[in-house]
């Protein structure tokens, strides 16, 4: 995941903060120069990694913070105030427009996920109530308006194409006549990508835009690609102007850098980023949880926001309920995994959680589940629903079925019942206080 490293070295810095009772102007520095290398090594822009520590510096060698009762504290809280700041502050949206349909161009590089970004985009708006089209309009890249129909399908979207023959522009203004007609308001044009940016790309963006009367030109770029993605941000601003930037691939093994430079030197906000391959995996870009994540703070908000989005209030109290009268079963286990696997799995819901950095070293294998689920699958309905009547020779049938030892099927049904009694235990509590500090009611198994 990105700013793994960067989320470590930080944190080793803070605890040698946290560890010492005073500080002083040269234990400030100190950690400013350990904290500006890890940086530098993440990939962050110099100018800005320059400017972020000089800003930090000044304010954290102030006497109000070396003479409070907590000062590393103190440094913390002003390094995630200016980190916030450095990524843009406030979420920004993607405003739609009334009286009309809000039209949406997505350019970009080839390679940096654009297509598949247009259906996600599709699909988040199309839960939020609205109903949007999806454009093929890259009628030179193999395959791109048949990858960008099978997404269509997948998340329930209509997408209008006229194949290869017609021009870019062409596609775009009978798309517009097509959205007036069907009534969506909401247009998400697709546009084609290079491997690099050339002169007839951009005539063609501008062409499209002028044509269509865009509102929102938003680049996507590739996290991966490093500090490059600036250059590129760049030019696409200067050749046709962008509103916005939407970062894929932050669920890769990249420093991560990029999205700590883009607002500073582009001045351009984040919009979303892309944090899997499934089409739901795209969240909105909040710069307080992004900075509150990097810093190792967790980000209960953005997990509380994946809960709510697959499970109803109705499921969670009536998930409590069973958990109150001991009535758990296999059947609801295996729904909760479900549940888990569209959240984005066991591994990127624990990073969402405080101190998350200390889980790293466990072995979180999000693949364990499928040897569950074979397991559950290879239960009899009566079975899932009654896990007591599981005897010896039900054991060994289930894990023939499933193709595990049964010392597999054993080592479930004592984790499932420890599962229960801990639960039992914990309904209060968790969704008493905790569940209404924050307006919901969780779930167990989260």
């Amino acid at each position: 995941m990105a700013f793994e490293s960067l989320s470590d070295k930080l944190q080793n810095v803070f605890k040698r903060l946290r560890g010492k009772g005073r500080l002083s102007e040269n234990d400030v520095k100190e950690a400013m120069r350990e904290v500006k290398l890890a940086l530098l090594e993440a990939d962050v822009n110099f100018k800005v990694v320059k400017q972020f520590i000089a800003s930090v510096t000044e304010r954290a060698v102030g006497q109000d913070v070396l003479n409070s009762l907590t000062p590393g504290q103190m440094v913390i809280k002003i390094v995630n105030e200016e980190m916030i700041a450095l990524m843009g502050d406030t979420t920004t949206e993607i405003e739609m427009i009334s009286g009309g349909p809000t039209v949406i161009m997505m350019c970009g590089l080839q390679g940096a996920g654009k297509t598949t970004m247009c259906a996600k985009l599709a699909g988040k708006f199309k839960s939020q109530g609205k109903r949007p089209l999806l454009v093929a309009c890259d009628i030179y890249r193999p395959a791109a308006i048949d990858q960008l129909t099978v997404n269509g399908n997948k998340v329930g979207v209509p997408v209008f194409s006229m194949g290869t023959t017609n021009t870019a522009v062409n596609i775009a203004k009978a798309a517009m006549e097509h959205a007036r007609k069907e009534d969506n308001n909401v247009v998400i044009i697709d546009t084609a990508g290079r491997l690099h940016i050339d002169e007839e790309l951009m005539k063609e963006l501008a062409d499209i835009k002028q044509a269509v009367g865009v509102h929102h030109t938003i680049l996507t770029v590739d996290a991966m690609t490093g500090q490059d993605v600036l250059n590129v941000a760049n030019t696409f601003e200067e050749k046709i102007g962008i509103t916005g930037v939407i970062l894929t691939k932050l669920d890769g093994d990249t420093r991560g850098g990029a999205a700590l430079s883009l607002r500073a030197v582009t001045g351009k906000p984040i919009l979303y980023v892309g944090t899997g391959e499934k089409l739901t995996d795209v969240e909105q870009f909040h710069p307080d949880r992004m900075a509150s994540r990097i810093l190792g703070m967790g980000d209960v908000l953005s997990l509380i926001d994946k809960v709510q989005a697959q499970v109803t209030e109705e499921q969670a109290k009536e998930l409590e309920k069973k958990f109150r009268r001991a009535e758990f079963n296999f059947e609801d286990f295996y729904d909760q995994i479900q549940q888990m696997k569209k959240m984005g799995g066991l591994k990127n819901l624990l990073g969402m959680l405080p101190g998350a950095g200390q889980l790293r070293d466990l072995q979180i294998d999000d693949d364990a589940f499928k040897q569950t689920e074979a397991m559950i699958n290879s239960m009899t309905r009566k079975e899932r629903l009654n896990p007591d009547i599981i005897t010896p020779p039900r054991k060994r049938r289930i894990a023939a079925g499933a193709g595990v030892d049964i010392s597999e099927v054993n080592k479930l049904m004592k984790q499932f019942e420890q599962s229960k009694k801990m639960m039992k235990q914990m309904s209060g509590m968790m969704n008493g206080k905790k569940g209404k500090r924050f307006g919901m009611k969780l779930p167990f198994g989260f």
